[in-house]
Formats: structure tokens, sequence, C-alpha cells
């Protein structure tokens, strides 16, 4: 099709600049020919050019991108120009598909795309948060500030997830252990004690036969209850991405939750808190603001709450009075918040509810950690134990009547 843009391939050259010094570099191109006059037009005489070799690479994480926007702030705030901070980032970086996603950004800007146009072409990478940030601090003339505060951002962000992560592994970590030994002891260990018990000739106990018609069902019907329950997980995971009501109830449910609820809860606030204060700071309007909030808290309760919230403000009531008629926030939150209004400093208050909640997540999910230890040991020794006597019972019964 005329006029379409021709697909680019990243070249590896070398040649001699007007001093005949010998250079090398890398560079995207429609072909080898394009290259070449391009390279003229510099004053370099190719003498080698060769396709890079496609590497390939794995998924590319909101770590990768955490990672690359804290190297592009702290380079640029050194003063390297931007498109070079741009190639040593993507060269140096560990992920192949990180480095040509961030070579294909390079080239849009280098054929004159702003930088806020080149990173809004990549919106499962770069989201309207960041995009909008990108936006204030060009306009604004301070990108390698802004820069800064959205890696600070995004780090914190990163790490209250990972705490998240940290205390719903404990609880799964004790469901998947007890099930898989269940399963193997049902399946291995139960129909060997069954072969020998058949040679009594005696009524074996009641937990015994319980035990014994478990591991039939289990010897028999493996491949369903297995497929059950993986096919289960899988079915709602699928749904769940979906289902925008589903959602709504499973975040609903998590927030309900004992312990874990309120671990969920205090992440959510941090991360709205965090959120909100990042974009103020960065001078981005309050509705607008809210616009992103909403969506990077991670819960849909709060995300229709904000979005309740972005209305009342738009229409001139306080933020402090929109949030307490969301009723989704704690009274410090409230307090802080209408502080923050009253004295012009609503980004640094947020900024402090953020920490204080950071800080309660850390601390929970410390105390979660020590708490499932012991618990993990009682649930496995008594799965374990209870499964155990009711196949000696017989042995001990047996004993008896010898004795």
């Amino acid at each position: 099709m005329a006029g379409a843009k021709q697909k680019e391939t990243t070249f590896i050259w070398e040649g001699k600049d007007r001093s005949g010094k010998v250079i090398k570099g890398e560079m995207r191109a429609s072909g080898e020919a394009v290259l070449r006059n391009h390279l003229r037009r510099q004053g370099i005489n190719v003498t080698k050019i060769k396709k890079q070799r496609l590497r390939t690479g794995r998924r590319i994480t909101e770590q990768d991108v955490t990672m690359f926007t804290r190297q592009l702030a702290t380079m640029l705030k050194s003063g390297v120009p931007l498109l070079t901070a741009f190639d040593i980032v993507a060269k140096g970086h560990s992920n192949a598909s990180m480095t040509k996603l961030l070579m294909e950004i390079k080239s849009d800007i280098e054929t004159g795309s702003s930088m806020t146009q080149a990173f809004r072409k990549h919106p499962l990478y770069f989201d309207a948060l960041y995009c909008n940030l990108l936006q204030a601090g060009e306009q604004a003339g301070i990108l390698d500030t802004l820069l800064a505060r959205l890696a600070t951002y995004k780090e914190k962000i990163l790490s209250v997830k990972k705490k998240i992560k940290s205390a719903m592994f404990y609880p799964t970590a004790v469901i998947v252990a007890a099930f898989v030994i269940t399963a193997v002891i049902m399946i291995f260990v139960i129909p060997a004690f069954k072969d020998l018990f058949s040679s009594f000739g005696a009524d074996l106990p009641a937990p015994t036969l319980l035990v014994i018609a478990l591991s039939d069902m289990f010897v028999d019907y493996w491949w369903l209850i297995f497929g059950g329950i993986f096919g289960g997980i899988w079915l709602f995971m699928n749904a769940l991405k979906r289902s925008e009501a589903l959602q709504i109830a499973w975040d609903r449910f998590l927030l309900k939750l004992p312990i874990l609820g309120q671990i969920v809860k205090n992440a959510t606030i941090a991360r709205w808190a965090r959120t909100l204060s990042t974009m103020f700071a960065a001078g981005v309007p309050l509705v607008d603001s809210l616009e992103s909030v909403g969506g990077a808290s991670g819960n849909y309760i709060y995300r229709i709450a904000t979005k309740k919230i972005q209305t009342e403000v738009a229409t001139g009531t306080s933020l402090t009075l929109a949030m307490q008629n969301a009723n989704v926030f704690p009274n410090m939150v409230l307090q802080m918040t209408s502080i923050g209004e009253e004295s012009g400093s609503l980004d640094s208050m947020l900024s402090k509810v953020a920490d204080y909640y950071e800080e309660e997540v850390d601390n929970a999910v410390d105390a979660l950690s020590s708490l499932m230890e012991p618990i993990i040991m009682v649930v496995l020794g008594v799965l374990i134990g209870g499964l155990v006597i009711a196949m000696y019972l017989p042995i001990f019964k047996m004993g008896e009547a010898v004795g």
C-alpha cells in the first residue's frame, strides 16, 4: 500500500569518518541503501553493514519498565543527551524484548515525534499515568525531575505489590502442600495398607474405612480431581479478566477477608495516595489526576469510588468531602487530605499517607509471615497425622487382641 511505513530492521555498521577514523554503530532503517544514504549525508564512508541477529527476549515486566525509568532519569540528570541515554540503556538491558522496545521509541523520537507521543504508542507498557507525567515534564522543561519522581513512584508501588504477593504466598503454599501430600498418600500409600488389611478378616474401624474409601476415589478419579481443580482455577482466572462484575465481586471479597483483607486495603490506599500525590506534584490538575488514580489503585471498588470523587470534584466539591462521600477511606486519610487542602500542601500530605500505609503493609506482612509458619506446621501435622493414625488403628487393635 502506497505511503505505508516500511518495516525497519536494526543494522550494525562500520565505516570511516572524514578524518579517516574507523567508527562503528547501530541503526534502524528500512534497508541497507537507506542506511548508506543516511550515513553518507553525515560524512561517513560505510565499509561494512550486517543485520543484527535477533535475540529472543522474555516478556517485558513492570520491573523492566521501572529500572529503565530510573536509569533514564539518572542519565538525564547527569547531562547525557536524550537519544544517547536511550541508546546506552537499550544496549545495556538484559532483556532483548525491552531493548527492541526502547530502540523503537528512540527511532520515533529521531523522526520527529515528541517523547510523549513515542511512549503513547506502547500503552501495554506505559499507561496513561506514565505518559501524562512525561508530558508534564516535557512541557515544563523538567523531564529529568519528573522521570526521577516517576521512577520513585513505580519503585514504591512495585514494593507494595511484592509485599501483597508475599502475603498471599503463605496461605497458598499451605493449601498446595497439603493437597499434594494428601494426594500422594491417597494414591500410593493407602492402597498398600488396604491390601494388608484385606488379609485380617476382621471389621476395620470407621476412620480407616473412611480413609480407604477416599483413597479409592482418588485412585479411580485422580484425573477428574486434578483436572477439575486446575481447570476451575484456569476458568476463574479467565472469567476474572473478562467480566467486570466478577472483578468487582472478587475485589470486594478480598477486602472483607480476615487479616489479608486489611493488608489488601492498606496497600490499595497506599497506591491511591501515592499516585495522586505524584500526579498533583507534577502539576497535573486534580480532576485530570483522578482519571489515572482509580486504575492505579488496583482495586475495582476504589476505581468506582474514584470516578464518583472525580465527578464531585469537577462540580466544585472539595476533595476531602468527595472522599468522605465515597465511604471507602479511613478517618486518618480524610483528616490528612483536609489538612493538605487547607494548607496548600496536598501532595506532601498524600505522600505521608502513602508512607504510613506502606509501612503498615510491611509490618502486617512480617507479622503474617511469622504467624503462618506455625499454622503450616499445625495444618500439615493434623492432616498427615490423622491419615497415619486412621491407617494404624487396625494394627493397634490387632496388637491388643494378640496381647
